[in-house]
């Protein structure tokens, strides 16, 4: 199952700008990972099941108004 696969099976009525934004991410956390060290380098294989997700995960509990913005700050290492 590929990472869009994953958020798909959860958030179902993604845009295909959505979709296609959750497809290139992938490759940003990659590029920016080998220089500064985003993620834990172990984690980079499961990107979508340990870090996108758990970040989306409020969408599936609460209905935002459009225009709504919010900041998943984490907690960081």
């Amino acid at each position: 199952m590929t990472g869009i696969d994953l958020v798909e099976k959860y958030f179902k009525k993604l845009t295909n700008h959505q979709q296609q934004q959750f497809t290139e991410l992938f490759g940003l956390y990659e590029f920016w990972n080998r220089r500064i060290n985003v993620i834990s380098r172990k984690d980079i294989s499961r990107l979508y099941e340990r870090h996108v997700l758990p970040s989306l995960s409020i969408a599936a509990k609460v209905s935002f108004k459009p225009g709504t913005r919010i900041l998943d700050v984490g907690t960081g290492g």
